[in-house]
Protein backbone atom coordinates (compact mmCIF):
# COMPACT_ATOMS: atom_id res chain seq x y z
CA UNK A 1 0.00 0.00 0.00
CA UNK A 2 1.45 3.34 -1.09
CA UNK A 3 1.80 6.07 1.51
CA UNK A 4 1.82 9.82 0.94
CA UNK A 5 2.94 12.83 2.90
CA UNK A 6 0.78 15.89 3.29
CA UNK A 7 3.13 17.69 0.89
CA UNK A 8 2.56 15.03 -1.78
CA UNK A 9 -1.22 15.29 -1.37
CA UNK A 10 -0.96 19.06 -1.45
CA UNK A 11 0.92 18.94 -4.75
CA UNK A 12 -1.31 16.22 -6.19
CA UNK A 13 -4.51 18.19 -5.57
CA UNK A 14 -3.21 21.75 -5.71
CA UNK A 15 -4.42 22.35 -2.17
CA UNK A 16 -2.60 24.01 0.70
CA UNK A 17 -1.59 21.60 3.46
CA UNK A 18 -3.74 23.68 5.80
CA UNK A 19 -6.84 22.74 3.76
CA UNK A 20 -6.01 19.06 4.02
CA UNK A 21 -5.55 19.43 7.79
CA UNK A 22 -8.86 21.33 7.92
CA UNK A 23 -10.64 18.47 6.15
CA UNK A 24 -9.20 16.11 8.74
CA UNK A 25 -10.27 18.41 11.59
CA UNK A 26 -13.78 18.60 10.12
CA UNK A 27 -14.03 14.82 10.05
CA UNK A 28 -14.31 14.36 6.29
CA UNK A 29 -10.77 13.06 5.80
CA UNK A 30 -10.63 10.30 8.38
CA UNK A 31 -8.31 7.66 9.78
CA UNK A 32 -5.14 9.58 9.00
CA UNK A 33 -2.15 7.69 10.36
CA UNK A 34 0.88 9.23 11.99
CA UNK A 35 4.56 8.46 12.06
CA UNK A 36 6.23 8.16 15.47
CA UNK A 37 7.24 11.81 15.09
CA UNK A 38 3.60 12.83 14.44
CA UNK A 39 3.82 13.39 10.68
CA UNK A 40 0.59 12.52 8.88
CA UNK A 41 0.57 9.42 6.68
CA UNK A 42 -2.00 9.18 3.88
CA UNK A 43 -2.94 6.16 1.78
CA UNK A 44 -4.63 5.51 -1.55
CA UNK A 45 -7.92 5.51 0.35
CA UNK A 46 -7.25 9.10 1.41
CA UNK A 47 -6.37 10.02 -2.16
CA UNK A 48 -9.72 8.62 -3.33
CA UNK A 49 -11.58 10.39 -0.51
CA UNK A 50 -9.83 13.67 -1.33
CA UNK A 51 -10.80 13.27 -5.01
CA UNK A 52 -14.43 12.98 -3.92
CA UNK A 53 -14.12 15.95 -1.57
CA UNK A 54 -12.57 18.13 -4.28
CA UNK A 55 -15.18 17.06 -6.84
CA UNK A 56 -18.09 17.77 -4.51
CA UNK A 57 -16.55 21.04 -3.24
CA UNK A 58 -16.19 22.15 -6.87
CA UNK A 59 -19.92 21.64 -7.29
CA UNK A 60 -20.64 23.81 -4.25
CA UNK A 61 -21.20 21.13 -1.62
CA UNK A 62 -20.63 22.46 1.88
CA UNK A 63 -18.49 20.84 4.56
CA UNK A 64 -21.67 19.96 6.46
CA UNK A 65 -23.10 18.26 3.35
CA UNK A 66 -19.82 16.39 2.79
CA UNK A 67 -19.84 15.26 6.40
CA UNK A 68 -23.42 14.07 5.96
CA UNK A 69 -22.62 12.29 2.70
CA UNK A 70 -19.70 10.41 4.22
CA UNK A 71 -21.72 9.44 7.28
CA UNK A 72 -24.39 8.04 4.95
CA UNK A 73 -21.75 6.30 2.88
CA UNK A 74 -20.43 4.53 5.97
CA UNK A 75 -23.68 2.53 6.01
CA UNK A 76 -24.84 2.74 2.40
CA UNK A 77 -27.60 0.11 2.50
CA UNK A 78 -29.36 1.93 5.33
CA UNK A 79 -28.99 5.36 3.70
CA UNK A 80 -29.47 4.86 -0.03
CA UNK A 81 -32.47 7.19 -0.12
CA UNK A 82 -30.53 9.84 1.81
CA UNK A 83 -27.50 9.53 -0.48
CA UNK A 84 -29.64 9.78 -3.59
CA UNK A 85 -31.54 12.78 -2.24
CA UNK A 86 -28.28 14.59 -1.42
CA UNK A 87 -26.77 13.79 -4.83
CA UNK A 88 -29.93 14.75 -6.72
CA UNK A 89 -29.95 18.08 -4.88
CA UNK A 90 -26.33 18.58 -5.94
CA UNK A 91 -27.22 17.64 -9.52
CA UNK A 92 -29.93 20.32 -9.55
CA UNK A 93 -27.45 22.87 -8.22
CA UNK A 94 -24.79 21.91 -10.79
CA UNK A 95 -27.34 22.14 -13.60
CA UNK A 96 -28.17 25.68 -12.49
CA UNK A 97 -24.45 26.53 -12.28
CA UNK A 98 -23.91 25.21 -15.79
CA UNK A 99 -26.79 27.28 -17.15
CA UNK A 100 -25.38 30.39 -15.45
CA UNK A 101 -21.91 29.65 -16.83
CA UNK A 102 -23.39 29.33 -20.33
CA UNK A 103 -25.06 32.73 -19.96
CA UNK A 104 -21.85 34.26 -18.63
CA UNK A 105 -19.84 32.71 -21.45
CA UNK A 106 -22.25 34.10 -24.04
CA UNK A 107 -21.90 37.55 -22.45
CA UNK A 108 -18.10 37.32 -22.62
CA UNK A 109 -18.30 36.36 -26.31
CA UNK A 110 -20.60 39.33 -27.03
CA UNK A 111 -18.16 41.66 -25.25
CA UNK A 112 -15.22 40.26 -27.24
CA UNK A 113 -17.04 40.84 -30.52
CA UNK A 114 -18.18 44.28 -29.42
CA UNK A 115 -14.68 45.43 -28.50
CA UNK A 116 -13.13 43.84 -31.57
CA UNK A 117 -15.66 45.73 -33.66
CA UNK A 118 -14.80 48.97 -31.85
CA UNK A 119 -11.16 48.31 -32.58
CA UNK A 120 -11.93 47.69 -36.26
CA UNK A 121 -14.13 50.80 -36.47
CA UNK A 122 -11.35 52.93 -35.04
CA UNK A 123 -8.86 51.48 -37.53
CA UNK A 124 -11.20 52.25 -40.43
CA UNK A 125 -12.29 55.60 -39.04
CA UNK A 126 -15.93 54.40 -38.98
CA UNK A 127 -18.68 55.14 -36.44
CA UNK A 128 -18.39 53.07 -33.29
CA UNK A 129 -20.82 50.20 -32.74
CA UNK A 130 -23.43 50.44 -29.99
CA UNK A 131 -23.59 47.87 -27.20
CA UNK A 132 -27.38 47.66 -27.48
CA UNK A 133 -26.90 46.02 -30.88
CA UNK A 134 -24.94 43.15 -29.28
CA UNK A 135 -27.13 42.32 -26.30
CA UNK A 136 -29.20 39.66 -28.07
CA UNK A 137 -26.61 38.29 -30.46
CA UNK A 138 -25.12 34.84 -30.10
CA UNK A 139 -21.62 33.76 -31.13
CA UNK A 140 -19.99 30.37 -31.39
CA UNK A 141 -16.51 31.72 -30.69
Amino acid sequence: MKEYTIRELSEMFGLPASTIRYYEDEGILTNVGRTPSGQRIFTDGHVNRLRTICCFKNTGMTIAELRQFFSYEADEPAHLDDILMLLRKRKTSVTAQLAQLQEDYAHVLRKIHYYEDIQESLRQNQPLPQWKDYKRRTYDE
